[in-house]
């Protein structure tokens, strides 16, 4: 198997940049102090992408404004332009799909291709990719970098490495050379928290990890230590699927409110304003769930999640209002509340829909008042009727499209 990953470098910020000199304007933003960041005014104001400059001046993504201009007072600010991004994401998938019709999407900016029944056709791999990247800088505008791989695990590692405008192989054997010596926090699948306990074992390379014994660290990461560890030998028998072939994972909506939220009935009507669009995108793709997520992220950007396992498969608004409910009250003690996020997961179609009667006082009336609103909706448009109470409720985040494709 021969695999590529392709990466935009700085995509919000590179995309931006390509079609504002398509448009005449008279600097690269990629070549000064630069970023992509949403509206102070409307609590969006974090950093979403920035340039390379600006990130020598210590700017991270995620952190806020008031950060970012301690840090860099000459920071140039340029808004989100998501209609913008899907093109160019669109852009990039039509390049690459003259290479190979086995192309899977990571996420907006990043595809691995299987390549393996290609490589007669085009030629080697690596020289392939350095046709790509050179492709995408000179007709689309922006840079790319391209790992080349047997695996998408070591594709996607190869192409993390050094940045911007680059192709790196990682083969089998290229591991104890080009992984092994690289922090364990570089690995695909290893947050923050697995990093700490990880330290906290004085495992702190990939190469500490690949040697690690994986009895210890299911111990210590449950299931998750073992496929990392895979991971860190470089293991991975995933295929790569092609679009259209991935099955929606789950749906989620968030909202970025406009002040602090500190009541509970407000951040109760939040919620619920929140589910009603998670739920009938739900029943619009005939499915249900049997996992609720609520994620909260407070005035100091702290964020904290939770889950609910259901008792049994739902698609109704009720049900994972209450659920969402019974998160907030367990999770929140009252802090201030910038954002909240609503997903469910776990799906199944609707036909392996169960009933628990235990759960569900009544599961066949809240099904028949959600086929009723969602009728309505569909007919006379999706603000045609709103629930009692959503009135007042925050404005949306302008990258909620994204959460959806994203879980």
């Amino acid at each position: 198997m021969i695999v590529l990953h392709v990466d935009a470098n700085s995509a919000y910020l590179s995309w931006t940049a390509a079609e504002l000199l398509k448009n005449g304007h008279p600097v690269d933003i990629r070549e000064i102090d630069s970023a992509i960041a949403g509206d102070p005014e409307q609590r969006h104001g974090v950093i979403l992408a920035k340039s390379t400059s600006a990130k020598k001046k210590g700017i991270r993504t995620g952190e806020s404004l008031f950060e970012a201009f301690r840090k860099c007072p000459n920071l140039e600010l340029f808004p989100p332009d998501h209609k913008l991004y899907a093109q160019y994401s669109k852009a990039m998938y039509a390049l690459l799909s003259e290479y190979t019709p086995q192309i899977e999407r990571f996420s907006i900016d990043e595809y691995w291709l299987d390549y393996t029944s290609s490589e007669s056709r085009f030629g080697p791999a690596e020289k392939v990719a350095y046709e790509i990247r050179d492709r995408i800088r000179e007709e689309l505008g922006f840079t790319v970098n391209v790992g080349v791989s047997s695996n998408k695990l070591l594709a996607k590692m190869a192409s993390e490495l050094e940045k911007p405008n680059r192709v790196h192989t990682l083969w089998p054997e290229e591991i104890p050379d080009k992984l092994w010596p690289l922090p364990v926090r570089d690995l695909f699948m290893v947050g923050p928290a697995a990093e700490r306990k990880l330290i906290k074992s004085n495992i702190r390379t990939i190469g500490d990890l690949a040697q690690a014994d994986p009895a210890y660290l299911r111990s210590i990461l449950k299931s998750h230590g073992e496929t990392i560890w895979q991971y860190a030998r470089g293991i991975d028998n995933s295929p790569v699927h092609t679009i259209g072939e991935i099955p929606q994972k789950g749906y989620g909506n968030g909202i970025t409110v406009s002040h602090d939220v500190t009541n509970r009935d407000e951040a109760r009507g939040i919620i619920l304003s929140l589910v009603d669009k998670v739920s009938m995108r739900l029943r619009a793709g005939e499915s249900t769930c049997n996992v609720v997520t609520l994620s909260l992220t407070y005035s100091d950007f702290r964020k904290v999640s939770r889950q609910r396992l259901l008792p049994a498969y739902t698609a109704s608004t009720t049900e994972i209002k209450n659920q969402a409910f019974r998160l907030l009250d367990e999770l929140w003690k009252g802090a201030p509340i910038r954002q909240i996020t609503v997903s469910v997961s776990g799906l199944a179609p609707q036909g392996e829909l169960q009933l628990s009667l235990t759960e569900y006082s009544d599961p066949l009336k809240d099904e028949k008042v959600d086929q009723v609103v969602d009728q309505i909706r569909k007919r006379f448009g999706s603000d045609s009727l709103v629930r009692g109470r959503l009135a007042g409720k925050a404005s949306e985040d302008p990258r909620d499209d994204l959460l959806e494709e994203d879980l």
